[in-house]
């Protein structure tokens, strides 16, 4: 990612802050929409707590672009438990497309396609190295 990519990306997080929880029900209710088999990896999980969950997520991906080498192990780490909890390749496609309609509904006039194409950056690496994580356990024979 550029420079330029990274502060548009970290730019727009800042704009939506204030409506981050409302922008997690969006996603959620868009994901589980377009993608039926992703509800069931949520059990009986607390939504609250999950919209919570991802919008800490999400802000400390957006804050730690500007030092990937420190971000990278966590995303990772974060591949490898969404693999123990189910998460499979198919998945990222949809979490993405729902994560960057999300964006596209809250942000508005602001979502530029130079917006856009800096968001789908920001998914892709890190969706890579979370995909990379999850392939590791899979070829280490670790239970997922």
């Amino acid at each position: 990612m550029s420079p330029d990519q990274k502060a548009l990306v970290q730019e727009s997080w800042r704009k939506l802050a204030p409506a981050a929880d409302a922008a997690a029900r969006l996603f959620y209710d868009r994901l589980f929409t377009t993608d039926p088999t992703t509800r069931p990896l949520f059990g009986g999980a607390d939504l609250t707590e999950q919209r919570r969950k991802l919008v800490q997520t999400l802000t400390g991906v957006v804050e730690g672009l500007d030092r990937l080498d420190a971000l990278v192990p966590a995303v990772a780490d974060l591949g490898r438990r969404h693999a123990r909890y189910g998460v499979n390749e198919s998945h990222y496609g949809t979490v993405g497309a729902a994560l960057l309609w999300t964006l596209e509904q809250k942000l508005g006039p602001g979502w530029t396609p130079e917006v856009k194409a800096a968001w789908q950056g920001a998914y892709t690496v890190l969706a890579d190295v979370m995909r990379g994580a999850a392939r590791e356990v899979e070829r280490a024979g670790t239970p997922a």
